[in-house]
Formats: C-alpha cells, structure tokens, sequence
C-alpha cells in the first residue's frame, strides 16, 4: 500500500510532466488524452514499487519527462511513454490500449513491448546477440522512431537510478 507521502511525491512528479505537457500538446483533446494515459497508468501500477522503494509510477513519469523535456516528443510519445510498461507488467493487452488511447499510441506501446524482449533476449551468443539486437533496432526504427527515442529515455532512467540495482544487474 501507498502511504499518504507516496501520493504526494507521484502528484509532485506528475506535476512538472503536467505542465509541460500542455506545452507540447496542440490543443485541449491531446492534453486530455496525457492526463487519461497518467491516470491509468498511476491506477495499474498502484501500491507497485521499484527496487529503491519508490512507487513504480514514477519511473513512467520520469521517462515521459525526458521524453517531453530532453528529447521534445509530443502527445502521444508522452502518452506512450507513461504507458510504456502496462502491458509486460499488468494483464492488459495492446488491444486494450489500442481501445483506450487509439491506434498510433497502442503501436508504440507494442514497438516497446517488442524491442524490449529484442534487447533482452539472452538466447544468443555475445557477438550474435549483438547484431541480432542491432537488426532488430534497424527494424524497428522502420516502423517509428519514437519507439526507440522512447527506449532511449526508458533506459537512460533506469541508468540514472542504477545504484538501486543489485550489483551483478549493473
């Protein structure tokens, strides 16, 4: 469960996302839509914490912020961004996405979902590993930059939050 404090952070993160956001959207829909993509994401990721203790959440917020702020993504990269982990993490399907936030947003979220599994793949040797995930980034950038633009932001978050990793994942 959440503590009262564990509210006040994820309201005060959101916040700076919040407002930028505004920014980059074109008009009151898309903004909508930033603010539906946050409250759903904040609800199935609710009482779930990352290894630093901190509600998951935040590791959503925070790649949207570098998505929206360092990298100057718009609407549905955001939205996209904030959704980036529901459906590896919660029982919900891209068809679900797709239902709730449209068809570009829910392919975005599958090019994630996907090149996720690339970049994690194990069952290669080191040098095939390699040019096996290189290829599918190729592919993948095919289909959409912002997928890996998006990518990039996830992984520089989990770098910049790194020392809450074990020491063997570093």
């Amino acid at each position: 469960m959440f503590t009262e404090e564990d509210y006040k952070l994820i309201e005060k993160e959101f916040e700076g996302l919040r407002v930028n956001s505004r920014r980059r959207c074109a008009d009151e829909e898309q903004y909508q839509l930033v603010l539906k993509a946050f409250d759903f994401a904040n609800e199935v990721h609710n009482g779930v914490r990352r290894r630093s203790g901190e509600p998951y959440i935040l590791h959503p917020i925070a790649v949207a912020k570098i998505v929206v702020d360092e990298i100057g993504l718009g609407c549905k990269s955001i939205c996209a961004a904030l959704l980036h982990d529901v459906v590896e993490d919660t029982d919900y399907t891209v068809e679900d996405i797709q239902r709730l936030f449209g068809d570009k947003i829910a392919s975005i979220v599958d090019g994630l979902t996907k090149i996720k599994t690339a970049l994690d793949d194990n069952s290669h040797t080191e040098s095939s590993l390699q040019a096996e995930n290189f290829k599918r980034i190729l592919l993948t950038l095919n289909d959409d930059i912002r997928i890996v633009l998006i990518k990039l932001a996830d992984r520089l978050h989990n770098v910049r939050t790194i020392q809450f990793m074990p020491e063997y994942k570093r």
